[in-house]
């Protein structure tokens, strides 16, 4: 998984709530294994029913092409867990989400696979979306996950909270088995000291094993 350090770039603002993830990638983008993620992401916001480009929703906009920044409604990412709803959001080029109670699911899903989710107070929501509708994607805003701010034309300034076990699996790019693998040499110890205090475990996990083809 690639680290998150910190991000720079066009903040998009998405001000709607319940987003849910057959609208992040409808379903027709899950069933084509060399589909355009990328091209899915919100297709039927982005373009009318006969292709025809929306030239007016935001990411539609020069300013926002690619923007790795996302700055969303409440809710966002509700629906099925499908994960190909992040993979979609990174294929567009987007390494940050913030809003106000993202689905839960999504937000794990982001944590997964690189994407830094940010979750605020309906307060510092509405000040953050105020100044990236002002900004309208002619001045960059920073997401410091090293120093937990997210900073704006102006010395525009917001601090934001996230889990320290979710902050350090992101800045070192690792997922699961990866944070796993960091405590590899207290597991074998553990397991020998098991292997030489209780060896019957042992046994009784062998007789479990299946044989060798």
């Amino acid at each position: 998984m690639e680290p998150f350090l910190s991000v720079t770039g066009a903040a998009a603002p998405l001000p709607l709530d319940d987003v849910n993830t057959d609208q992040v990638i409808p379903s027709a983008w899950l069933k084509d294994l060399n589909a355009d993620l990328a091209e899915g992401f919100l297709a039927y916001m982005r373009r009318a029913p006969d292709g025809t480009r929306n030239t007016g929703f935001v990411l539609e906009r020069p300013q926002f092409a690619r923007a790795p920044i996302l700055v969303t409604g409440a809710n966002f990412g509700c629906g099925s867990s499908r994960e190909h709803a992040v993979w979609a959001l990174r294929a567009f080029g987007v390494r940050c989400v913030i809003g106000a109670s993202p689905a839960e699911f999504f937000r794990e899903n982001c944590l997964k696979n690189g994407v830094l989710p940010v979750t605020l107070d309906a307060g510092d929501m509405q000040q953050l979306m105020a100044q990236v509708l002002q900004a309208d994607g002619h001045t960059p805003f920073t997401v410091d996950l090293q120093a937990c701010e997210i900073r704006g034309p102006g010395g525009f300034r917001l601090p934001f909270e996230i889990g320290a076990g979710e902050r350090a699996a992101l800045l070192e790019g690792l997922d699961d088995i990866g944070m796993t693998l960091k405590s590899l040499p207290a597991i074998e110890a553990w397991e020998a000291r098991v292997a030489r205090e209780r060896p019957f475990v042992q046994a009784a996990i062998a007789t479990l094993k299946p044989p060798p083809a």
